[in-house]
């Protein structure tokens, strides 16, 4: 299940809203959305919900262990075993046929791969309860004595498919006691129809754009075709990405949940660096805080230590060659910024950093999107003239979707929030709270309506990080 489906939106939301607001005890509360989180990642993965219930009690028990045996050795055991087990169950299923598939072609062996289907993610809510033991380790979380509430922080369905990577310090003490009130609510609705609104209208028209440009036979592309091909990409991985963070933060608020920002107009960052600071926020924090910094970060190694950052960050988003060299791409300009251009860069005028950061990000792109060697060659080939300029056919693709590419573009970057700064400026207090909380009231109705017209109207509506 998605949230943006007509099954979400029309029954198993309200139900669980009525479920969750009827009984007034936060506990009677954490049980109801425990079972419709269940429900949620049931209606998908029903037989993968005891894989996701055998990752929590393994750090749940972990948890325990490291708790009775805190200053000893067996406590530093009990954690290794956790990250091991947790780790094992995303290596078994996301990356054993990758790597066997290598060692065969390597060795030329013949080990016979599992075939097995990734479970709905996994990669973040491994990540998630890994932040639980880990963060218990260090004394920085009490230790959870309620399995049922350590399986509700993992399986709790608002972020629980793609994020954000919420830590378990982040939601701890929400978990017993939080606030549920009608102003916060409100925001949460708002947010979470600006996220609706991202995805099926943006994000999926900007997407059959792509799919039409370059989704095909490579070998008639052009340079126009792929260029605004691949900038039709940028636009729709964003706005589903960021549509959806958007969305399971405003389904937090909702419920009384305060989860991280994942997303802060990433296109709008003047070097790789400031790039990486605003995309996928909790996914690059969570490296640098449990992977780069243990490892020794700056301290020593620290070229060492980007490169296997990167070379995680690739994988993690995909047990595919091209994922890896997605995250060598990356991990190259940001070495290059920080011995050299980046000093350089914060002396230009910031319109050079932001053509030069779009450039980078658009060609970066061109890795994550095309799963084989060939198919990148071909595009590389294509956008720098190999097969002519442009073609009458896809002249006419892109004059049938030309209006949503500047948009796109306006949403993507800060526009729209200073134009209501400056709004509200030029208002009374009572007029801004009067207009603030009609235009919201107004907003997400319409929102909800047009949302609801698209996924009526159009059988695309793809979710690009389910498969990560």
């Amino acid at each position: 299940m998605v949230f943006s489906s007509l099954v979400f939106l029309y029954i198993f939301l309200p139900l669980c809203l009525a479920a969750y607001f009827i009984p007034k005890k936060i506990q009677i509360r954490n049980i109801v959305l425990l079972i419709f989180s269940l429900l949620f990642y049931g209606w998908g993965e029903p037989v993968y919900i005891l894989l996701m219930i055998a990752t929590t009690a393994v750090d749940f028990f972990a948890g325990l262990f490291v708790e009775k045996y805190r200053g000893t050795k067996k406590a530093k055991l009990f954690l290794t075993l956790a990250v091991v087990l947790t780790l094992s169950s995303l290596g078994l299923f996301k990356y054993y046929d990758f790597f066997t598939t290598a060692a065969n072609d390597l060795f030329s062996v013949h080990i016979p791969l599992l075939g097995v289907a990734l479970p709905i993610g996994i990669s973040f809510y491994t990540f998630q309860a890994l932040t639980y033991v880990v963060d218990v380790y260090r004394g920085r979380v009490p230790v959870q004595t309620s399995f049922y509430k350590l399986l509700l922080y993992v399986s709790m369905f608002p972020q629980l498919i793609a994020g954000p990577i919420v830590r378990y310090s982040d939601v701890c003490e929400q978990l017993e006691v939080r606030t549920c009130s009608l102003q916060k609510a409100a925001e949460g609705i708002v947010r979470f129809c600006i996220g609706l609104l991202k995805k099926t209208v943006l994000a999926n028209f900007v997407g059959e754009l792509c799919e039409q440009l370059i989704g095909g036979d490579l070998s008639s592309l052009t340079v126009l075709g792929a260029w605004i091909g691949i900038l039709a990409y940028a636009f729709q991985i964003y706005f589903d990405f960021a549509g959806y963070s958007d969305m399971a933060i405003g389904l937090g608020k909702i419920f009384g949940f305060d989860f991280p920002e994942n997303f802060r107009y990433p296109y709008a960052a003047r070097s790789i660096n400031d790039f990486w600071r605003r995309w996928h926020i909790t996914l690059s924090t969570f490296f640098r805080d449990y992977v780069y910094i243990p490892m020794g970060g700056n301290r020593k190694r620290w070229a060492v230590n980007m490169l296997i950052v990167w070379l995680l960050t690739g994988l993690w988003h995909g047990a595919s060659w091209n994922f890896v060299l997605w995250g060598l791409y990356y991990f190259v300009f940001l070495m290059v910024e920080k011995l050299w251009l980046g000093k350089k860069l914060e002396k230009l005028p910031a319109a050079i950093g932001h053509v030069y950061s779009l450039l980078v990000v658009l060609l970066g792109w061109v890795f994550f999107y095309f799963e084989s060697l060939s198919e990148i060659q071909a595009f590389f080939l294509a956008a720098f003239g190999a097969n002519g300029f442009s073609t009458v056919t896809q002249r006419t693709i892109i004059i049938n979707y030309i209006a949503v590419l500047p948009v796109c573009a306006i949403c993507s970057m800060p526009v729209l929030p200073l134009l209501r700064k400056f709004f509200l400026r030029l208002r009374s207090e009572k007029m801004q709270r009067t207009l603030l909380s009609v235009g919201q009231t107004v907003f997400a109705v319409g929102a909800l309506l047009v949302s609801t017209a698209a996924l009526v109207g159009s059988s695309y509506n793809p979710f690009l990080y389910f498969r990560f």
